[in-house]
């Protein structure tokens, strides 16, 4: 007879766990990925999550203890940005709707860095209007997925060893019903990657062909045909990964103009000084904002509120570039260099004023377009009456494209 299970460890415990892992693996000494993987496993990875996953069940607030512990031993990060589209839109769907054999073979590779991943959802002809896309799934006789389309705009596809897939299983159901979602291997036959060169002068961003790409069953999420609430939640912690990420106080973009500002007093101006601080003021809120969303985590899944805070910085990093450029005068107008590179990590604040500039442009596009974000808080936040659609209940392949 097994008696209750022990109740999740709080912030003296996690602490005491802490020190343990250091002093089983210090630092200094224990390579970055033998690391990694040794605080995975002592659930000291993501403290929320579940024995055996990262995890302790401990509540989601208690992280910090941990991070702050390991900080002042200087022990390695797993550089989340590299990693930033498994942490915050693979992982969370995969501990929701994974089978155990999934999740104990995706998570500790993701979490420590050892695999990439990306995300094939938006198409050329299904960017805003997601729901519309036509990549096709068909299931052969031996119970595999043969998938056959395109993806656009899939960042660090040249760099990932996974992706997770939407794709069409049902075209005579309504666009929303007939979806299903996958996990697919970006190394297998049929899976073609070309980059698309930005207006930074990078190739961040990747098009995707899939031409006769097998998955097995086994790496379907969700029902056949309920891949759409699957992608959702993919997309709510999708904007909140990108719109409520974790900075310091003047940090991110805010951070970059701050800092100009201050170390050339020669650039200032009564009008700009006036406007840098309107947009430290609402960077400052926005920043307490993303906290404030984060603590809601706890209770569980991110909300429609994730789609304000996506929006807040994508006007807030386009406004301060702007400011930044304009401050610089006609410095603002040069440009480091326009070489064609393919980065191993989205970078939204990295290199020169210029660079941010032009970066700012796709925030928002990315993660949801701020028309379709305004349209969620409208209906789901503030409760406005939605738009008219008259296309809910139409199959797919009647509707017109």
């Amino acid at each position: 007879m097994t008696g209750p299970d022990p109740a999740p460890p709080g912030a003296v415990a996690l602490r005491a766990l802490t020190r343990k892992l250091l002093d089983e693996h210090p630092p200094a000494t224990t390579g970055r990925t033998d690391f990694l993987r040794a605080r995975f496993d002592a659930g000291l990875a993501w403290v929320h999550c579940p024995v055996g996953l990262g995890g302790l069940g401990a509540p989601r607030a208690l992280q910090t203890v941990v991070d702050a512990e390991l900080a002042a031993a200087g022990a390695p990060d797993n550089d989340p940005r590299r990693i930033g589209i498994g942490l915050g839109m693979a992982a969370p769907t995969l501990l929701a709707y994974g089978s155990e054999e999934v999740k104990r073979r995706f998570l500790r590779p993701l979490w420590v860095g050892e695999e990439v991943w990306c995300q094939l959802f938006s198409e050329p002809g299904a960017g805003s209007d997601l729901a519309a896309l036509g990549t096709r799934a068909v299931r052969d006789a031996g119970g595999d997925w043969v998938i056959d389309g395109q993806k656009v705009w899939t960042s660090s596809a040249h760099v990932a060893r996974w992706a997770i897939l939407i794709a069409r299983t049902d075209p005579d159901a309504p666009k929303h019903r007939g979806i299903t979602y996958f996990v697919c291997d970006m190394t297998d036959p049929g899976v073609e990657v070309r980059p698309l060169r930005q207006i930074t002068g990078e190739a961040e961003f990747n098009e995707v062909f899939l031409t006769g790409v097998r998955i097995p069953d086994a790496h379907r999420l969700g029902e056949v045909g309920d891949g759409w609430r699957v992608a959702r939640t993919t997309l709510m912690n999708e904007r909140v990964s990108i719109g409520g990420a974790r900075v310091p106080r003047e940090g991110g973009m805010i951070g970059k103009a701050a800092a100009t500002w201050r170390e050339r007093p020669e650039l200032r101006t009564h009008d700009l000084h006036r406007r840098l601080l309107d947009l430290w003021v609402e960077a400052e809120v926005a920043r307490l904002t993303g906290e404030r969303l984060r603590q809601q985590l706890v209770a569980g899944e991110p909300g429609p509120e994730g789609s304000a805070t996506k929006l807040a910085f994508a006007r807030l990093n386009q406004a301060i570039s702007g400011l930044e450029v304009e401050l610089l005068g006609e410095g603002g107008l040069l440009y480091g260099e326009w070489t064609m590179r393919r980065p191993d990590l989205v970078d939204f604040t990295g290199r020169d004023a210029g660079y941010r500039y032009l970066r700012s442009r796709g925030n928002s596009i990315e993660g949801g377009t701020s028309e379709v974000l305004l349209n969620i808080v409208a209906e789901r936040v503030l409760g406005l009456p939605p738009e008219p659609r008259d296309d809910k209940d139409v199959p797919w392949k009647d509707l017109a494209r």
